[in-house]
C-alpha cells in the first residue's frame, strides 16, 4: 500500500518532469530502463565472525527523462522499482531481508562524444515492503525499517545510435535503515546495479527551426 506522502512525492516528480520537459523544448528524451540488482549491507558494530553475510540478488525497472542542460552535460531524474536486502549465514539457519524501493534519483551526466557517459548524483528511496526470512518463517518488519532511504548513485554508460544502452552503477547508501529506539546497531545498503536502457529519438520535425 503506498502511503500519502508517497503519493505525494510521486505526483510531485511526475509534476517535475512535465515542468522540466516544458523548459527544455526539444532538447528532453525519456527512456526506460531494466537490470540486475547484486545489494550488500555495511553493519556497524561489525557482525560476528561466524556470520557469513551475502548479497541479495534481484532487479531493477523504472523510466527516466535526460535533459540536455549544455552541450555534453544532461540532467536526468528517473523512478524506479528495486529490490534490495541482503542474506545472512549462521551455522544452518539461513536469514534474510528482502526489501523493495520506489527510488528516484537526479543525475548529473557528463557525455562523451562516442557514446560513453559517466553520472552521479542524490537519490532518495521509499519504502514499499520489508519482509524478514528466517528459515521457513516469514515476517513483515516494515514498521521495523526507516520508511525513507538517501544514497549517492554513480556510474557509466554507453548509448548506442539505435538508442539501445548499457549501464553499470553504483548506489552507495547512507541511510541507517534500522529504525528501532534504543538500539546501537547501524546497517546501511548499498547496490551494484547492471542494466539495459532504451532512451526514445526526438521526433526531428519537432527539433526543426
Amino acid at each position: 500500500i503506498i502511503s500519502t506522502n508517497m503519493k505525494k512525492t510521486i505526483i510531485l516528480t511526475a509534476a517535475l518532469f512535465f515542468t522540466m520537459g516544458i523548459q527544455a523544448q526539444n532538447k528532453i528524451q525519456f527512456g526506460v530502463k531494466a537490470g540486475l540488482n547484486v545489494a550488500n549491507t555495511r553493519t556497524t558494530p561489525a557482525l560476528p565472525p561466524d556470520v557469513n553475510m551475502k548479497s541479495r540478488i534481484g532487479f531493477n525497472a523504472g523510466v527516466f527523462a535526460n535533459i540536455m542542460a549544455a552541450k555534453n552535460f544532461a540532467i536526468q531524474p528517473e523512478a524506479y522499482y528495486s529490490s534490495e536486502g541482503y542474506k545472512g549465514v549462521q551455522g544452518g539457519t539461513v536469514g534474510k531481508l528482502n526489501m523493495d524501493y520506489i527510488n528516484i534519483p537526479v543525475l548529473a551526466q557528463y557525455k562523451f562524444g562516442n557514446g560513453f557517459r559517466v553520472e552521479a548524483g542524490p537519490q532518495i528511496g521509499f519504502l514499499l515492503s520489508a519482509k524478514s526470512v528466517l528459515d521457513d518463517q516469514k515476517d513483515d518488519v516494515k514498521d521495523m525499517c526507516k520508511s525513507i532511504a538517501f544514497s549517492i548513485p554513480f556510474g557509466a554508460g554507453y548509448l548506442s545510435p539505435i538508442g539501445l544502452g548499457l549501464n553499470a552503477r553504483y548506489n552507495l547508501g547512507l541511510t541507517n535503515f534500522i529504525d528501532q529506539s534504543g538500539s546501537d546497531q547501524s546497517a546501511k545498503i548499498s547496490v551494484f546495479q547492471f542494466g539495459l536502457f532504451y532512451q526514445f529519438k526526438m521526433n526531428k520535425e519537432k527539433t526543426k527551426k
